[in-house]
């Protein structure tokens, strides 16, 4: 998934309009303008098309998670240069205080069955033993489960 189809789902998910979706940028300490959010947003063959950046999409999540859960005593973390799925799911994972039982059970409604073990897998530093990189399906699924939770009545279309 590029973060661009990301940023699309998360925005469509939580019905961000274009001035949240700054607020969410400014929350993590960086300005954006209305141009560069919709050009990110629109579709792949758009000629105004352009790519959301690792970095720009790691304050984008660093954003998102301070706009749910509050500023912190601390600095805003510094962004990711290079983002992986692992990375997009413990952000998201983080931001909406979500416990590895919570994760389970959005992959499990949307018919994706992993276990505990798999989960952390996930979550550990790249070059631990156990670290298991996830796929593009696994974090598609996910995502999906935070749509069918937090937007129920697109589940029906």
């Amino acid at each position: 998934m590029t973060n661009n189809d990301i940023l699309r789902r998360l925005r469509y998910t939580f019905d961000f309009n274009d001035a949240k979706m700054i607020d969410i940028f400014k929350q993590a300490d960086h300005e954006v303008t209305r141009e560069q959010i919709s050009n990110w947003l629109k579709k792949d063959d758009d000629e105004a098309y352009v790519s959301c950046g690792d970095t720009s999409f790691s304050i984008f999540l660093n954003g998102l998670i301070i706009d749910r859960r509050g500023k912190q005593d601390r600095p805003t973390p510094e962004p990711d240069k290079k983002i992986t799925n692992n990375i997009v799911l413990r952000k998201l994972k983080i931001a909406f205080d979500m416990k590895n039982e919570d994760v389970l059970a959005l992959l499990s409604n949307n018919g994706v069955s992993i276990s505990k073990h798999e989960l952390s897998a996930f979550f550990r530093r790249t070059d631990h033993k156990h670290y298991r990189p996830c796929k593009d399906q696994v974090l598609r699924n996910f995502l999906q489960g935070l749509q069918n939770k937090y937007r129920p009545s697109s589940a029906k279309n």
